[in-house]
């Protein structure tokens, strides 16, 4: 694992403020990854595609899949989100750190293939606020918020199998916890195995 980059894998219910986190602690760490994801929902607002998402129809995400080249994916909504396997391994590799805004269900897929990786559950501070913030994005009817709710309540209690809990209460402090998450996991032992002999 010496001189790989971290995989972070941030996650939570739709709504809760992932994106804007990321977007935040790249803004710190610009050299710092992000993977973008494949999905085949349609785009929304000004989104583009290969900036937000790798944005695909059906047929040609499960061509990808038969490839082996998604590295995990899952089926939120109706629509699939997957990891595209080659540009995560290339970076990480490259000693890059590369954040991940995947599904609940991707995160713990990842763990188990890439043990190393770091997955960080991201919470709301309550689902009246969680609802609020759904319905002010504007861009989905009121039965698609409405189930986008009932998931939330089912996925929060997956948090417990994560590395890290983070409510995003206040966008500062949850962007100041992730870079501690990263500073932290940095210094763990098994990232500079051998450090003490180069002294």
């Amino acid at each position: 694992m010496t001189g790989k980059g971290l995989m972070i894998s941030v996650s939570g219910p739709s709504g809760v403020g992932k994106g804007t986190i990321i977007n935040e602690v790249r803004k710190l760490f610009p050299e710092c990854k992000h993977s973008i994801s494949v999905t085949t929902r349609a785009p929304r607002g000004e989104e583009q595609d290969g900036v937000e998402y790798y944005f695909r129809t059906k047929e040609e995400f499960e061509k990808l899949l038969s490839e082996g080249e998604i590295l995990e994916y899952d089926k939120y909504v109706d629509n699939y989100y997957g990891t595209p396997a080659t540009p995560l391994i290339e970076k990480s590799n490259n000693g890059f750190d590369v954040l991940l805004d995947i599904t609940i269900a991707g995160s713990l897929a990842l763990k188990k293939k890439f043990p190393q990786a770091v997955t960080v559950f991201i919470l709301p501070p309550s689902f009246a606020q969680l609802e609020e913030r759904l319905k002010g994005r504007g861009t989905e009817s009121e039965e698609l918020v409405a189930k986008r709710l009932a998931k939330a309540r089912e996925e929060v209690l997956s948090a417990e199998k994560f590395d890290y809990v983070v409510v995003n209460d206040d966008l500062q402090t949850a962007v100041d916890s992730i870079v501690s998450i990263m500073k932290a996991e940095k210094l763990k032992y098994d990232r500079q195995s051998g450090i003490e002999k180069t002294l």
